[in-house]
């Protein structure tokens, strides 16, 4: 069965540097595009990034320039690295994989933007 596991969220100030992991299981993962979403209190869930499996990536216009996403395949781990976080990233970020016209998802990771 998939699951995905994300990690790394946390409370930060504006201006400082988080990087989310999410490491997948029970999918070859070489072989799947990984996306980040995240949905922020009161919000609806809204797509951020992906990764396709020859490393080409894509970004929502909110964070290209800020945000990079990398996978790993021999760790079966995505990662997101936000730079010159705004307090409007503050939201719950999740990993997703579509498998089999399924998507899966992760619990999600907290990231909070704070002075």
């Amino acid at each position: 069965q998939v699951q995905l596991v994300e990690s790394g969220g946390g409370s930060v100030q504006p201006g400082e540097p988080l990087t989310l992991s999410c490491t997948a299981s029970g999918i070859i993962f070489s072989l799947y595009v990984m996306h980040w979403y995240r949905q922020a209190p009161g919000k609806q869930r809204e797509w951020v990034a992906l990764i396709t499996t020859s490393d080409s990536r894509n970004y929502a216009s909110s964070v290209k320039g800020r945000f990079t996403i990398s996978r790993d395949n021999a760790k079966n781990t995505v990662y997101l690295q936000m730079n010159n976080l705004k307090t409007d990233d503050t939201a719950v970020y999740y990993c997703k994989v579509t498998k089999n016209a399924m998507d899966y998802w992760g619990k999600g990771t907290l990231v909070t933007v704070s002075s």
